[in-house]
């Protein structure tokens, strides 16, 4: 099992790690990973691996078997032996634009309350796919509550809680289609705001910004129709 450093500080940009193994297909597994793996509509990392003197580009990041983190090279590469100790350097403007687009995206689904059946992250904007039969009636107003939620500046956090609190907890979950992972008895919760001031709580296993002021301005894209239940909402980072 992979050590996930993105979980312990999801911003910390280097790191060093153990190579214990490769894939068939030319993956690189760490004992510990900076870079996230594709996830929950969140792409995987990408950055550099930097070992005696040579390096390798990783153009993305994947989940693999038995809970392992694989890196992926750009280009055919020969790669660090097993027991070679790397330094892992991420590709920190990329995962911050993840991050925020990641973290207004929580905040779209508590300005649109609907069931989400879906939703994608890029670096400049992201997309939650919607259970409702009829467009919004003021996009305006959307983008409007976006943009208060940021200007609160609030603070994003993370809690832990045993399945069985989940199971009975279901409401928790806005997501329709995908989940949140399981396996290890805990769940992660991500929190936005507290007390008077949280805006919402639902389980998660990406990375966030610290604080909602961090995502800077949203603005409105596209509302799509993509079934007779579903629309699809863009929101893209204003910079």
């Amino acid at each position: 099992m992979t050590q996930l450093l993105f979980r312990e500080d999801a911003y910390r940009r280097e790191a060093t790690a153990t190579v214990v193994g490769h894939t068939a297909e030319g993956g690189v597994v760490l004992d510990a990973s900076l870079f996230y793996p594709t996830g929950g509509g969140q792409p995987g990392d990408s950055g550099m691996l930097v070992w005696d003197k040579q390096h390798l580009t990783i153009a993305t990041t994947i989940k693999g078997e038995k809970d392992q983190v694989v890196m992926v090279p750009a280009e055919p590469k020969a790669l660090p032996e097993v027991g070679t100790i790397v330094t892992q350097q991420l590709d920190w403007e990329r995962r911050h634009k993840h991050m925020r687009v990641h973290t207004a995206l929580h905040l779209l689904s508590v300005a649109v309350p609907y069931g989400v059946t879906g939703g994608s992250i890029s670096t400049g904007h992201g997309r939650l796919d919607f259970d409702m039969p009829d467009a919004p009636d003021d996009r305006d107003a959307i983008e409007m509550a976006l943009n208060t939620f940021v200007d609160m500046d609030v603070v994003v956090s993370e809690d832990w809680i045993d399945e069985a609190v989940l199971d009975a907890t279901p409401e928790l979950v806005k997501t329709m289609s995908v989940q949140p992972p399981r396996g290890t008895g805990r769940v992660r919760l991500v929190r936005i705001g507290s007390g008077s001031d949280q805006i919402d709580l639902q389980p998660c296993g990406g990375t966030h910004i610290a604080r909602t002021g961090e995502i800077g301005a949203l603005r409105l894209g596209k509302i799509e129709k993509k079934g007779r239940m579903n629309r699809r909402i863009y929101v893209h980072l204003d910079d």
